[in-house]
């Protein structure tokens, strides 16, 4: 198992503080709220309601704003809105790969907003397999830096039966199996407990470097894709050095 990984620096999401809080906190509450429908409303029973609610914990989510969208997810007691998991898939400006996860209650909508952001930016949308071949699907638990040092953490993960650690100033990244992922989070909670995330994602087999120009325009499509409602995370086989980013501001 390798020590490190670059996968932290593959993936590209806004943090907190470049999103509009009403925006992040409804992405967070819809999570929420399909988690709640697709199993019991009880986190304690609830894999993906309680990563989905620890989640909102650390971006500080109003406890009674979790609460509502918990409610809004329970049979009987919330509304009838139904929200499907839909995929996009294609490429953005430089040759980039992008996978786009959303959850929407209109497909046409959100199918009409992605087409339009990769299309005004220099992407190409594709069908569905058209670049997840890139990619394999893993599971992704976080931990801040300061809930152990690098080697405990490491040791750890790898008794719980993670495939890999990565860690710096910031973070612990432990990647494990698609089935594994709950078996892993529980035995690292237990430890150090609860993750700051704990999800399955998807991880690029090999990554690319986009020119300047390139990553101007890619930055820009990423922007405007995470500011859909509908859009929950956006994942990209590039990779972009700090020095550029800091350029492009």
């Amino acid at each position: 198992m390798a020590g490190h990984s670059q996968f932290k620096n593959i993936m590209h999401r806004k943090g907190a503080q470049d999103v509009k809080r009403s925006k992040l906190f409804n992405k967070l509450a819809r999570e929420i709220t399909v988690a709640a429908k697709a199993g019991l409303p009880d986190p304690g029973h609830n894999p993906r309601l309680r990563a989905a609610i620890q989640a909102a914990r650390v971006q500080n989510m109003p406890r009674d704003r979790i609460d509502r969208a918990i409610k809004q997810g329970t049979p009987g007691a919330g509304d009838d809105t139904n929200y499907d998991e839909v995929r996009y898939e294609g490429y953005g400006p430089g040759g980039v790969a992008l996978i786009v996860e959303a959850l929407t209650d209109n497909r046409n909508r959100t199918a009409s907003e992605v087409r339009s952001a990769f299309s005004k930016h220099g992407g190409t949308l594709g069908e569905t397999n058209s670049v997840s071949f890139m990619f394999n699907r893993i599971g992704l638990i976080t931990y801040p830096a300061a809930v152990a040092d690098a080697d405990t953490v490491l040791e750890a993960a790898i008794e719980a039966g993670a495939d890999d650690v990565s860690s710096d100033e910031e973070n612990h990244s432990i990647i494990t199996g698609v089935d594994s992922l709950g078996e892993v989070r529980d035995a690292l909670e237990a430890k150090f407990g609860a993750p700051e995330g704990a999800k399955l994602t998807w991880q690029p087999l090999n990554t690319v470097a986009p020119s300047e120009d390139a990553a101007q325009s890619l930055l820009k499509l990423l922007d405007v894709l995470d500011d859909s409602d509908d859009v929950q995370n956006v994942i990209g086989n590039f990779e972009l050095s700090p020095e550029l980013l800091e350029k492009l501001g």
